[in-house]
């Protein structure tokens, strides 16, 4: 496995395999089984597996956890080589003396995340498109965790005509149900308790729905009575593409929450609705 540590080494890499392809898993680091799991899963689909490992300032708000960020990049290479990862990108600086080209998504960026977190995801787009050039990728995985990134970044690559396909990948939860994160290590033991209740409160949502309730304020209604968080951010449904909020939920959709434990920001979905065509 190739540790490459500088874009340079990044493009000199990916220019020796051209013609074939690499795969791409974006990540901050501290990995965990959740990104184990879009490893392997692009691992049955490409010719080459790269996975970077960037804790990208650009994508971090005044006040965010950015000096504190886990890292671990012992572990995660461990992680990596035993996922059969042909080369991590670690380099200690992604952009360049006098960057200063910015990517943003407009209307997708707006509300749910991107009403809290203002500039983030024109930060996570300007991230994912350099290291789209420098990885010279030609599919790039995703998780539906964080599922109003994964809708900017298909529209960003749809917009643009990178020839990048972008590959969304399931949610992985815990033993206890709670949606994998790297920040879920700063959770206490009581507040882990009050974590479940994002994942409970969704489900319950779903349950409603499946017994025939398709009023989108009914359905939130249900999740509200169980959800407990220390602060809540939104607890909503989205039309699944466009992320538009519905009054009912009549097309594919997604039930949203995302709120704080503690000082803990924390988020997760679930599907409602049609099968929504990833196609």
């Amino acid at each position: 496995m190739n540790v490459l540590t500088s874009p340079e080494a990044m493009t000199a890499w990916a220019s020796e395999r051209h013609g074939d392809r690499i795969g791409l898993v974006p990540t901050m680091g501290f990995l965990h089984d959740g990104h184990v799991s879009l490893m392997k899963r692009l691992r049955l689909e490409v010719d080459h597996l790269v996975v970077s490992i960037y804790v990208n300032p650009l994508q971090f708000g005044e006040g965010e956890d950015l000096a504190v960020y886990p890292r671990d990049l012992p572990g995660d290479l461990k992680r990596c080589k035993e996922a059969g990862v042909d080369a991590v990108f670690a380099p200690e600086e992604l952009y360049p003396q006098g960057f200063q080209t910015s990517v943003s998504v407009h209307d997708l960026s707006q509300g749910l995340c991107g009403d809290r977190r203002p500039g983030h995801f024109e930060g996570v787009c300007t991230v994912v498109a350099r290291l789209f050039g420098l990885t010279r990728c030609t599919t790039a995985i995703f998780g539906e965790k964080d599922f109003q990134q994964l809708t900017v970044l298909r529209r960003m690559t749809r917009d643009l005509a990178l020839p990048v396909r972008i590959v969304p990948g399931e949610l992985i939860r815990d033993i206890d149900g709670v949606a994998l994160s790297s920040r879920n290590k700063y959770l206490s033991d009581p507040q882990r308790l009050q974590a479940r209740t994002l994942h409970h409160a969704l489900y319950a949502m779903r349950d409603a729905f499946q017994d025939g309730v398709v009023g989108v304020a009914e359905l939130v209604a249900v999740g509200a009575q169980i959800l407990n968080v220390d602060s809540l951010d939104y607890l909503t449904i989205a039309d699944a593409d466009s992320l538009a909020p519905l009054a009912t939920v009549d097309r594919p959709a997604r039930a949203l929450v995302a709120g704080n434990v503690g000082k803990t920001r924390l988020i997760d979905n679930i599907a409602i609705g049609p099968d929504f065509p990833w196609t």
